[in-house]
């Protein structure tokens, strides 16, 4: 099921939200994957990596990170001198919290001599023991360029490093996370959206877990799924991430059929929206313009972290 029909749209809101971001020089950022009423506020929608990207350059006094809580503090990390507002700091990410900053300095000790890469999806303090700092988008690249025997420890998701050990022969030490919205969606489900749409192209996050991956037509980022869609024109599409993206797919191709992958049923499961990131869910129009109003709640990053945490980011930024 897309958000496209459940977020409630208040021209008015959006209206005065324009207008604070003006008066304050406030940039407003979006993921991919929050409502479509917020992607539509904002200055710029984007990925994680290309989020980074454009926070690292933006000249505004005050940036607004519409996504989860990691996403404020790359933002902070990034620009120290700028106020950093989350419409809440509750949304937090299922991906990061697999991976606590203790448990991963330890297992980091384990494997004396790697070099360390964590995916951008983690805390700064993960970040802050990190060799290189990596998205979806760039992960592949950025571990094909270096040395093929060199020891190399991925985390936290176990899913996406699994996939670039297979397509590159790597042998990396992989932490066991992943994330609970891509490691719901059903390998069964998806052959029976085959079976009723057999020339839809199945279109897959790396973040899902190998069976699935197998089945697609396309394996990549947010961002890279969404140009498959644009290069590719009108058709069906059987959607295998989290389905914010649908809004972006449908402005860039309003006459092709998006299906939203079905996540496996068991328990809990039902009435559940299994394909959505609750925490991105999180973010609404009403929170925005509160913390434009009154600055807050404003993104802080220990000094020392953030010290640790820049020199990563800045790695992946420059092999980007």
């Amino acid at each position: 099921m897309s958000n496209d029909n459940k977020a409630v749209e208040n021209p008015g809101l959006a209206a005065e939200i324009r207008r604070l971001a003006a008066e304050k020089r406030a940039v407003i950022m979006a993921h991919y994957y929050t409502e479509s009423v917020v992607q539509d506020v904002a200055d710029f929608v984007g990925d994680s990596l290309a989020l980074a990207q454009y926070a690292a350059k933006t000249d505004a006094a005050i940036i607004v990170m519409c996504g989860v809580h990691f996403m404020g503090e790359t933002c902070k990390i990034l620009c120290p001198d700028k106020k950093v507002l989350v419409p809440d700091m509750n949304a937090t990410c299922s991906l990061a919290e697999s991976c606590p900053a203790d448990e991963f300095e330890k297992f980091v000790g384990q494997h004396p001599g790697s070099t360390v890469i964590s995916y951008v999806n983690t805390t700064a303090a993960v970040k802050a023991v990190t060799d290189i700092v990596v998205t979806s988008g760039n992960a592949m690249k950025i571990v094909s360029s270096l040395p093929e025997d060199e020891k190399i420890i991925f985390g936290p998701d176990q899913n996406l490093g699994a996939y670039i050990n297979s397509v590159t022969g790597r042998e990396m030490t992989l932490w066991p996370g992943a994330c609970h919205v891509h490691s719901r969606f059903s390998v069964e489900g998806i052959l029976s959206l085959k079976r009723e749409h057999p020339d839809a192209k199945v279109l897959a996050h790396p973040e899902c877990k190998a069976p699935l991956l197998a089945l697609a037509d396309k394996v990549g980022s947010t961002a890279a799924l969404l140009k498959y869609v644009e290069e590719n024109g009108n058709g069906e599409y059987i959607v295998v991430t989290e389905s914010g993206i649908l809004h972006k797919m449908r402005q860039a191709c309003p006459e092709a059929v998006f299906i939203p992958a079905p996540p496996e049923v068991g328990e809990g499961m039902v009435g559940c929206h299994c394909n959505e990131c609750e925490y991105m869910r999180m973010i609404t129009l009403e929170k925005i313009y509160d913390c434009l109003r009154n600055e807050q709640p404003e993104m802080m990053v220990d000094a020392s972290v953030a010290e640790r945490a820049i020199r990563p980011i800045n790695r992946m930024l420059e092999l980007s």
